[in-house]
């Protein structure tokens, strides 16, 4: 495990004990992934220290996520682990090493609360491991995993089935004495442009482009490559160039897609995740599936269109002005839990992709646009 860093706001070492908990609580939130489940958490980060302004808020999330919040304003310090890498080598000395490691941090003085956003058998390993006097998770039957629930000692509710993943996030405020807002802010990843380290480059090489994202974490939130392509060609003919997106595991998809297009749709190079932030702020218009990608495309304010097959747009639909969202799926998840899983009730086609990126682009761009 790497070294926890820190935001210039604090050193690395955790702050100890003062007795007076009440005035600088010092909170540690566990939410180690995915990508888009990452962005949805920014807003509760932010709302602690808006009403804890004192609060010491550290983060635990995966390594490879380790830039969606390391900066971040509200955070004070990050600590990263690998539990696709211990999962693997559970019983290796680099694995032990590193878990004694994390359980000592916080052993010599135990945080004032622990949250526990994530919900599922890992985060709630590191929740208890963490040891602080109060471990919050979301109560049954809100959060993904219900075996979870044997690291807290307090959990709160999520809210109706409905709610985004956003306001079930902002539920753990309520420890602290503030109540979520009726309506779920938007995660804003202005933030990340710090990281760019040219803010003139862009990873694309020219523009205007829109960006298509050809995959997602499950098969069942994919369309077809022949769907994606013809789309990709249709929206590169009305309006400028379209380049597939790719991260790992990706490539084979992605060039598929290519290949069944001419040469206004190419493929993008291989960017790592501050890259991909760059390049789809760089874009004129992004689209996608259900993926982290077309969350933190919509945090950036991009103008983005989700296409939804079987998640529900309710919990997990892109936030912001400039987004919008074709849905083949109920409105609903199938169940109170994490999951967003919904029924797919329809097909949807390449043309009604290529028309509604269209009309998304002509509501967004100014009068200089040029459709």
């Amino acid at each position: 495990m790497q070294r926890p860093t820190s935001s210039p706001r604090s050193s690395n070492a955790l702050p100890r004990s003062t007795g007076s908990r009440d005035i600088a609580p010092r909170v540690v939130l566990v939410r180690l992934s995915a990508l888009g489940d990452v962005v949805h958490t920014w807003p509760l980060a932010e709302a602690l220290r808006t009403c804890k302004p004192s609060i010491h808020l550290t983060w635990v999330v995966e390594e490879a996520l380790r830039d969606l919040v390391e900066g971040h304003p509200a955070v004070d310090q990050v600590i990263t682990v690998s539990t696709t890498r211990w999962r693997r080598s559970p019983f290796s000395a680099r694995t032990r090493s590193e878990i004694t490691q994390l359980r000592d941090r916080f052993g010599e003085d135990s945080p004032d609360f622990c949250l526990d956003s994530q919900g599922v058998i890992k985060s709630a390993i590191l929740t208890k491991l963490i040891n602080a006097k109060k471990r919050i998770g979301l109560a049954r039957p809100w959060r993904r995993e219900l075996i979870a629930g044997f690291a807290y000692t307090d959990t709160v509710p999520g809210g109706p089935r409905s709610s985004h993943v956003v306001s079930t996030n902002l539920q753990f405020l309520r420890p602290f004495g503030a109540s979520p807002p009726s309506t779920p802010p938007v995660p804003s990843g202005d933030w990340l442009r710090a990281k760019w380290q040219d803010p003139q480059a862009d990873p694309a090489e020219e523009k205007p482009y829109a960006v298509l994202l050809p995959a997602a974490g499950r098969p069942g939130k994919i369309l077809n490559v022949a769907t994606l392509a013809t789309a990709a060609a249709s929206i590169s003919r009305a309006t400028f160039p379209v380049i597939v997106a790719w991260g790992p595991g990706e490539r084979e998809r992605a060039e598929a897609i290519v290949q069944q297009c001419d040469s206004n749709v190419r493929l993008a190079p291989s960017t790592n995740l501050v890259q991909l932030a760059q390049l789809l702020d760089n874009a004129d218009l992004v689209i996608g599936a259900d993926t982290g990608p077309v969350h933190l495309a919509a945090s950036l304010s991009t103008p983005t269109l989700a296409v939804f097959l079987d998640t529900s747009t309710e919990r997990n639909g892109p936030l912001g002005a400039k987004t919008r969202v074709i849905s083949g799926a109920a409105e609903e998840p199938t169940t109170l839990s994490g999951s967003a899983h919904a029924i797919r009730k329809r097909e949807i086609s390449a043309d009604e992709i290529s028309a509604s990126a269209i009309n998304l682009l002509r509501e967004s761009k100014d009068t200089d646009s040029p459709i």
